[in-house]
């Protein structure tokens, strides 16, 4: 079964990481999720979940506004072939999310570290970040050295790539 929001913040509290959350009305894109935060402070971001022609998955995070060239990200990371997007089932196979619910903090249901993290160096200039707890009807700011420590205590050591292109 995979983790609930309350095991997650369960979770973050025993590694000792601040976070605050808020709730909301479900946001399944970018653009319904700028009209509901209201004045949450931080980084917002986006998440795409991808596997490349051998099947390897990747989770990859970056600022809402970033323009991310999928057609030469595998070059960049090294991936077997272009990216696709990961399917519904995979997402919910490796991550535990539903579509729409995409977050770092979904590696906790990834016990056996197949999916690989990059965080875009850009979106890693912010102090604190905001991430889906697992669910699409809250976000949650966290300290990006709270999501670094996070994904360590996971297993999910992340890859800090400059994934966005110049006009994000």
């Amino acid at each position: 079964m995979p983790a609930a929001p309350d095991e997650l913040f369960a979770y973050l509290d025993n590694l000792n990481i601040a976070y605050k959350t808020v709730t909301h009305p479900p946001v399944f894109t970018v653009e319904e999720a700028r009209a509901l935060r209201g004045a949450v402070a931080g980084g917002h971001t986006k998440n795409l979940f991808l596997r490349d022609k051998k099947g390897a998955l990747y989770l990859v995070v970056a600022d809402e506004d970033a323009v991310i060239e999928l057609r030469a990200l595998h070059r960049l990371l090294g991936a077997t072939g272009r990216f696709s997007f990961g399917s519904a089932d995979l997402m919910r196979e490796f991550l535990g999310v539903e579509p729409g619910s995409v977050t770092p903090f979904a590696v906790i249901n990834d016990k056996a570290c197949r999916v690989a993290v990059v965080l875009d160096a850009a979106m890693m200039a912010h102090p604190s970040l905001n991430f889906h707890p697992l669910v699409n009807t809250a976000t949650t700011t966290i300290a990006r050295e709270g999501l670094l420590k996070f994904l360590e205590a996971t297993g999910h050591l992340p890859r800090i790539e400059p994934v966005s292109g110049a006009g994000s």
